[in-house]
């Protein structure tokens, strides 16, 4: 394609130039043969005595020039050259009634003059060209050297440029190639700046995330059937504890309890699924409502309090008045997750601290606590489904890991942000933000 157009453009340079200078070319090659035949009548004028056949014959054979002599009845006196193209009657006429003749060839590149003049009261006219139009063609072949040889370098550097943008291109696809068959370990380094090099960072960092994507797949089916798997495991075998082997009231009343918990962890693992699958694939969309947030947050701290005062947290608030139109439900979900999880990371006479406040555009509410906060390494993970910094999943804190994950799926449904980080105190603090504009329609998926 690139030599393609080099080939259509130097052919349209072609043409063009040949529009454009052709007629300056050959404007000049006719005054030059103009001023050569006043020459010829000037030298012969001075030459007394000569006869003048025989002087046309002499500048003729030492002359580039082919002349052609007629008399006053346009007879032809002398034709120097068997290929000069003899001009018509009307042009003879013409340079004998005393005008100057141009351009009196059949053809533009072999342009011919006739000069009037006179001697001894007889007239002629005299007309002059070039023997042969080696002149033009020695023009043309340096024209067409040039056009050549820009054509060869340009193809070699377009070759040169296409091989350099079609490698990386080829090493995509095959990347693209083992990226389909479930193979994302892509790894390939560029020094480009340009698109290409843009096109190889942004495909390097695709099949990085389509890698994470896939892991995170493997571990949501290897959590899910975890998470499912344990406590049915613990079902089953307290159940076959209670129909084989005879027990006292009491230890069968603990099996009784333990069976039971097991059941509302099975429960509430397919509540958030089924919550988490419908936030994501928009199946409920909310309906937004103007609020205070600082009194819903208020309500989430009051029913969570038997939670908190089992393990004597302390709840500090410091909640500004805050308006805000949004879906009610859906916060009240994201506060009751956000407490929950920091009540069950924080020990025995441990603190959280709930601010709200709002700036010109925005509420922000922050959830602070003085638990065992989250390393750093997977702050930008824990609001992926099943994610859990305590790998040992120690049965004494409850959740399935998808706590965070609906959150992250509401706030930005409200078109909010979500960021945790370490508290001031060495727990973990979590910053939500949410606009405060209000909606004409329904919450964004």
């Amino acid at each position: 394609m690139f030599i393609g157009v080099i080939v259509v453009s130097l052919a349209v340079g072609s043409v063009t130039s040949d529009l454009l200078y052709r007629k300056s070319f050959t404007r000049t090659l006719e005054n030059s043969l103009l001023s050569n035949g006043k020459q010829i009548i000037q030298t012969y004028r001075s030459s007394a005595g000569t006869a003048l056949i025989p002087f046309m014959n002499d500048v003729a054979g030492l002359s580039i020039y082919a002349i052609q002599l007629f008399d006053e009845s346009g007879k032809p006196l002398l034709v120097d050259g068997s290929e000069v193209v003899v001009p018509d009657a009307e042009r003879i006429r013409l340079a004998l009634a005393g005008d100057v003749v141009r351009n009196t060839g059949k053809e533009r590149r072999n342009p011919m003059v006739g000069l009037p003049f006179s001697v001894d009261d007889k007239s002629y006219a005299l007309f002059v060209k070039l023997k042969s139009n080696d002149l033009w063609l020695q023009a043309n072949r340096e024209v067409n050297t040039e056009l050549l040889a820009i054509f060869l370098v340009g193809a070699c550097l377009v070759l040169v440029a296409a091989r350099s943008i079609v490698k990386p291109l080829l090493r995509l696809r095959d990347a693209a190639g083992r990226m389909a068959k479930g193979h994302f370990d892509v790894r390939f380094r560029s020094n480009r700046k340009d698109e290409i090099g843009q096109l190889n960072a942004s495909f390097v960092e695709m099949a990085h995330e389509l890698s994470k994507l896939d892991r995170m797949r493997r571990e949501f089916v290897a959590n899910v059937s975890h998470e499912i798997q344990s406590p049915l495991t613990s079902i089953s075998g307290f159940v076959k504890a209670l129909k084989e082997k005879p027990m006292s009231e009491e230890k069968r009343f603990y099996y009784l309890s333990i069976i039971e918990e097991e059941a509302e962890r099975l429960s509430r693992l397919g509540q958030n699924l089924l919550r988490l699958s419908a936030l994501q694939h928009d199946r409920h969309p909310g309906q937004p409502t103007a609020f205070r947030l600082d009194e819903q947050l208020r309500n989430v701290v009051i029913a969570l309090e038997p939670q908190w005062l089992e393990k004597q947290i302390a709840v500090e608030l410091d909640l500004k008045p805050v308006t805000v139109y949004a879906d009610k439900d859906q916060l009240g979900q994201v506060w009751t997750n956000l407490l929950d999880n920091g009540i069950k990371f924080t020990p025995l006479h441990g603190t959280i601290h709930i601010c709200s406040r709002a700036d010109s555009r925005s509420a922000i509410v922050r959830i602070i606590d003085n638990g065992i906060g989250i390393p750093e390494d997977q702050r930008s993970d824990i609001f992926k489904a099943f994610h859990k910094a305590d790998k040992a999943r120690n049965r004494a804190v409850k959740g399935n890991g998808l706590g965070l994950s609906i959150v992250k799926q509401i706030v930005d449904r409200h078109e909010g942000s979500i960021r945790a980080e370490a508290g001031p105190d060495g727990g973990a603090a979590f910053t939500v933000t949410l606009p405060l504009g209000r909606s004409s329609g329904p919450l964004r998926p």
